[in-house]
């Protein structure tokens, strides 16, 4: 087996030694590549299109006021994991903080919730063309006429050309990582472009003021509480993924430096971008009480309000940052995959765990991410609540992923066992929160959990919307609990083999 001492290595490659890993994966990302896994993974555009149309449809204008609140809550989580990237800048970050936080077993749920949360936010990603494409053009409404995600049609629809892109995303992710790092950085360019002039546009064509924001309007059945409560969907399924560009260290240079800041500032511009475009669609919708703001949402608002042709390119650009965005989350989430199976903690874990020596890329999770997500795609066939179903569920699953992160980080912070000591690669203090790092992460692990429980909540008026359908308002809970059981009786199945296998080399 080649070693790191038997080849030419760079400084960084060594950080690996010191966690008994070899440098296998290609190290050729930098800090504006680093910073683009985070936000392509967010992907303003891609999300809030996504989603905007729920958020007023349960909301009203006041479900803008959600996004602030989210914000914070996910930028105390991002401070604390920014400390835990410079620490760890290892590969499966989530399941790698957690379990040398915690314990090995702890870490592994917490990686096997992540892994599984991350298949179905790429197949939730893929979801949005549909949001997009048929408004663009109708020739890419391929099945049936009504392009409504909600619809049959539509649903449908919105499966084909999920599958298409997913095709397209893995053949990508397979390739060098410098062309996929290319992509990468060009869409992510494109995106803050697009969202700067759609912000822009939508703000110099206001037809009403700011203050719109503080009615509930008639959608809101709920009252305000309610109407916070579930339009905080939109800002939570945008706000995740910022973990990206600790999942990415192992391929960028000076992981310890960059890693901490882009993922602050990932979540930072995404989170500012997406709530101009939020206010901005609010202050510019020809009508707030037609109906179209909560079918057809930013889209109804681009072509009404600036016209087809401004409208059709900005939709385009928005195109972009889903195929980029789904391609950020597949490259995540086959990481995670990666490194879970590197330390012979999955099925298939020696395939898996295999990186091609030329393209410095592990093609079988890749594939295994990509083909996974297909199969959810499925879903949609079924019924058309399976869009929100899938949607909400990835939500939920990274949340909790998180919260199996941020809850051992703030017990080992109370038992005085966690200091952020040391410098980066340049020789300057490693990022570290001080004296505000047990408050911060306090609040941090309490907003998590709160914001799960209210994700997960089986609300009929969200998930069932038409009625008869019992296990789409069940079904983030029976998913999240056939995750934690199918991952808890292939543990205790592996567990038993080992003994079985143990017993008659003893006794020989």
């Amino acid at each position: 087996m080649t070693t790191l001492d038997d080849r030419s290595v760079e400084p960084d490659d060594r950080s690996l030694e010191e966690f008994g890993y070899r440098q296998e994966l290609h190290r050729s990302l930098g800090r504006y590549a680093s910073f683009a896994a985070g936000f392509s993974f967010i992907s303003v555009l891609t999300t809030v299109f996504q989603f905007f149309a729920f958020g007023y449809a349960f909301g009203g204008p006041v479900f803008f006021w959600a996004w602030p609140a989210v914000l914070v809550g996910q930028l105390l989580v991002a401070a604390c994991f920014a400390e835990l990237a410079g620490r760890y800048p290892i590969s499966g970050a989530i399941y790698q903080w957690s379990s040398r936080l915690s314990n090995p077993s702890f870490g592994w749920f917490a990686g096997w919730i992540m892994v599984i949360g991350q298949v179905v936010v790429v197949a939730a990603a893929a979801l949005a063309l549909q949001m997009v494409l048929p408004a663009l053009w109708s020739g890419f409404q391929l099945i049936g006429t009504d392009a409504s995600p909600t619809s049959a049609d539509g649903a449908a629809n919105a499966a084909v050309l999920g599958v298409v892109l997913l095709v397209l995303t893995t053949l990508v992710n397979v390739m060098d990582n410098r062309v996929m790092s290319a992509i990468n950085r060009v869409g992510v360019t494109a995106e803050i472009i697009g969202a700067a002039l759609i912000i822009v546009l939508l703000l110099t064509h206001s037809k009403r003021s700011p203050g719109i924001t503080f009615h509930t309007g008639t959608a809101a059945e709920g009252g305000l509480l309610g109407a916070l409560l579930v339009g905080s969907f939109t800002a939570a399924y945008v706000m995740i993924g910022f973990d990206s560009a600790g999942e990415m260290s192992e391929e960028t240079h000076h992981p310890r430096r960059t890693a901490p800041r882009t993922i602050l500032t990932a979540l930072t511009a995404a989170g500012l971008l997406g709530g101009l475009v939020i206010l901005g669609g609010l202050l510019a919708a020809p009508s707030l009480t037609d109906g179209h703001l909560g079918v057809d949402g930013l889209s109804y608002v681009l072509t009404s309000s600036l016209g087809d042709g401004v409208g059709r390119v900005l939709l385009a650009d928005v195109v972009v940052a889903i195929a980029v965005a789904t391609l950020a989350i597949q490259t995540a989430a086959s990481r995670m995959l990666f490194s879970m199976a590197r330390d012979g903690q999955l099925p298939f874990a020696d395939r898996l765990a295999k990186v091609n020596p030329r393209t410095g890329m592990p093609v079988a999770p890749a594939v295994v991410v990509g083909v996974l997500a297909a199969v959810l795609l499925l879903l949609n066939f079924a019924s058309p609540d399976a869009f929100l179903a899938i949607g909400t569920t990835c939500i939920v699953m990274l949340y909790l992923a998180y919260a199996m992160v941020t809850g051992p980080l703030l017990v080992r912070r109370l038992r005085g066992g966690f200091r952020v000591e040391g410098t980066d690669e340049t020789g300057a203090p490693l990022f570290s929160l001080g004296r505000w790092g047990v408050p911060v992460n306090a609040v941090a692990l309490l907003y998590g959990l709160v914001m799960t429980v209210n994700l997960a909540w089986p609300r009929g008026a969200v998930y069932d919307p038409s009625g008869g359908h019992w296990y789409f308002r069940w079904f983030t809970v029976l998913f999240l609990v056939g995750t934690v059981v199918v991952g808890a009786v292939w543990r205790l199945t592996r567990a038993e083999s080992r003994r079985a296998v143990a017993v008659p080399e003893a006794v020989a």
